[in-house]
């Protein structure tokens, strides 16, 4: 699988970052970076009186997973990249560009302190409890914007930092051997089926990414998938199984739509075995984990 370096155009008219973006889950499109799924890495504060969420905004030769144009890929940002773009985003005046989810402008959120980790081990993200390697943009946000305080940092539905903006591919690519995996049953091809044939008579009607459309189709056709994308299955098929009935039909909004787009219920028992089989989990971490979810769904029903 290739592994593509991003970095600066600074005579192209769209480059760098143009806006920062809280979010819960984010992926990444095209050319437009969204990180902090593959970091796994959550906001190190909130503050009830200050109000300031602090966090990694890019770390440098983190390898984020791409699914683009039927090709699956990794990008990275070196240490010299992530330090111009840091300068470029604060010069160019953009500390009070936020967003939600990469959709909804926010008025009241601003970067009011930044800085790239020197020396780890006395940096000020230490105190947070965090271990940034060298080279790593950190942030610290102001959230004067009520609301996005209360429904989405106190609920926990935002969970870290995501970037927006333009990069270029570095010509040099270099190849690594990945495993992939195409022995889910059935029941996960035909659910992505179903989908694909529901939204050729009634369209996508605004629902779903890129990724999430593209993800029907893979599994539709049995393409193998690797180990990041059963990573991804799981997570977000575990995440959203409360979320359905019996009687939710793919006419009732995204969430039963999306969710048989990524193989459904079939896709979320294949999945969970298939990291279990491969030693991503072990029964102890996968029962602890299960009886998070529960616990989950029954706090939000």
């Amino acid at each position: 699988m290739k592994i593509i370096e991003l970095v600066l155009d600074e005579e192209a008219l769209l480059n760098g970052i143009d806006a920062i973006s809280i979010v819960e889950q984010p992926a990444i499109e095209s050319n437009f970076v969204a990180l902090n799924k593959q970091q796994k890495v959550t906001f190190a504060e909130q503050d009830a009186d200050k109000r300031l969420l602090l966090g990694p905004a890019l770390i440098p030769n983190k390898t984020i997973y791409r699914y683009q144009g039927g090709e699956e890929f990794y990008v990275y940002f070196s240490q010299k990249t992530i330090r111009r773009a840091a300068e470029l985003f604060l010069m160019r005046g953009n500390q009070n560009n936020s967003t939600l989810e990469h959709e909804a402008q926010l008025q009241g959120l601003s970067v009011v302190e930044s800085w790239i980790v020197e020396d780890p081990e006395m940096d000020k993200s230490n105190l947070y409890g965090m271990e940034m390697p060298k080279g790593t943009w950190m942030v610290s946000m102001k959230v004067n914007n009520e609301q996005v305080w209360k429904d989405f940092v106190k609920t926990g539905a935002v969970k870290g930092f995501s970037i927006e903006g333009f990069f270029a591919d570095k010509v040099n690519m270099s190849e690594v051997t990945m495993e992939s995996y195409a022995d889910y049953p059935d029941g996960v091809k035909n659910n992505a089926k179903r989908v694909l044939e529901y939204v050729e008579k009634n369209g996508w009607g605004g629902c779903g990414t890129d990724v999430g459309k593209q993800r029907a189709n893979q599994l539709a056709k049995g393409e193998a998938i690797s180990l990041e994308t059963i990573k991804r299955m799981y997570s977000f098929l575990s995440r959203h199984e409360g979320d359905l009935d019996s009687s939710t039909s793919y006419s009732d909004g995204c969430g039963k739509l999306m969710y048989d787009a990524w193989g459904g219920k079939a896709a979320l028992g294949w999945s969970r075995n298939k990291l279990r089989e491969l030693g991503e989990i072990d029964d102890n971490s996968m029962e602890v984990e299960d009886v998070l979810i529960e616990a989950l769904k029954e706090y939000f029903k």
